[in-house]
């Protein structure tokens, strides 16, 4: 056994129990009880558990639209310059980036044929894979049977964690508070709405022309007026009543004052400086009227200074492998615009 899986497993002991980084807490990440649990990678004395649980990143793709679409913008470019091989399919390449992109960590299954030799890499789903001891991997569906790779048959990427070695962590860390308050300002405005409780107002009666049976039909059609009848108007006939026998007296703002799009403006520049994406790539409008600028200048350096340093990583599976199953297509710059 390393001193790594000895350091692994004497962590995994604490309190007897697996702890993990939960993304769900508004905590700060010096927290003691957040910092320890994200170090730890528990031994349950077959695999090792990742410090951040997959499924929690997996969900987190769905939780904001420049955070997927920032995520799949590099995956698209990078499986359009992928060169298919015999032995590595466009398929199989597009979930291992996709993976490593989204959980930090991307695995390929080298698939023996009758010889012994490599018939084929097929992708395993990061959120089911997990580092064993000695080279293993299990794949783990269900707990209570999982399934194990023979030793050196899983090629595992890694971003590097500067916490611990087994496992990998998503680079948009950083970002993850900013992106769940995005999500939680859509979800506020959303029950708003659906609530529909934006009355706001003091409904003052005092005609005296309108019989008992009619306030009564007014104060239930005020009580439906939420949900899905909220914005509903109500029609009052008062042959020969006072001109201020209805009255209106507004006692708040209709509007919520939530700062929405403040916080949707400044949660969306945080996840894209996470992921230097540049903004018009993402169909992101301009607030200004000097614009994003040239969109095929910034996708030629977003190409060079992101796209290209991925694949260099992805690329590592040759090595492992010992021949060239990873290759991409040369990258053609767009084209320098024609003046006026």
């Amino acid at each position: 056994m390393t001193d790594q899986d000895r350091q692994a497993d004497d962590a995994g002991k604490l309190d007897g129990k697996v702890t993990a980084f939960a993304l769900d807490d508004a905590v700060s990440v010096m927290d003691r009880r957040e910092l320890l649990g994200y170090t730890e990678c528990w031994w349950n004395g077959r695999w090792y558990e990742p410090p951040i649980k997959p499924i929690h990143l997996s969900k987190m793709l769905q939780a904001s639209a420049h955070h997927g679409s920032a995520i799949r913008v590099k995956r698209n470019l990078l499986v359009k310059h992928f060169i298919p091989h015999p032995q590595f399919s466009r398929d199989d390449f597009a979930k291992f980036a996709l993976d490593f992109l989204v959980m930090g960590n991307a695995y390929l299954e080298n698939v023996p044929n009758i010889a012994g030799r490599t018939a084929q890499l097929k992708h395993s789903l990061a959120i089911n894979t997990r580092r064993g001891r000695g080279g293993t991997y299990w794949f783990v569906e269900k707990y209570q049977d999982p399934h194990r790779y023979e030793a050196g048959r899983v090629f595992h990427l890694v971003e590097h964690d500067t916490s611990q070695e087994l496992y990998g962590k998503p680079e948009y860390l950083a970002a993850m508070q900013s992106l769940l308050l995005n999500e939680n300002a859509t979800l506020f405005r959303r029950r708003y709405y659906l609530n529909g409780a934006h009355a706001g107002f003091v409904f003052y009666f005092s005609e005296t022309t309108v019989s008992d049976e009619d306030v009564d039909t007014i104060r239930q059609a005020m009580r439906d007026a939420r949900g899905k009848g909220n914005f509903r108007n109500i029609f009052i006939h008062a042959p020969g009543g006072k001109k201020d026998g209805v009255q209106i007296i507004p006692i708040s703002e209709v509007a919520a004052k939530d700062e929405f799009l403040n916080i949707k403006n400044v949660t969306r520049d945080d996840v894209l400086a996470a992921h230097r994406v540049p903004p018009q790539l993402l169909g992101v409008i301009p607030q200004n009227n000097g614009g994003f600028g040239d969109v095929r200048t910034a996708n030629d350096v977003f190409f060079v200074n992101e796209i290209e340093p991925l694949m260099l990583r992805l690329t590592e599976v040759n090595a492992w492998l010992g021949r060239e199953v990873v290759q991409f297509s040369e990258y053609q710059h767009s084209a320098a615009p024609v003046a006026a």
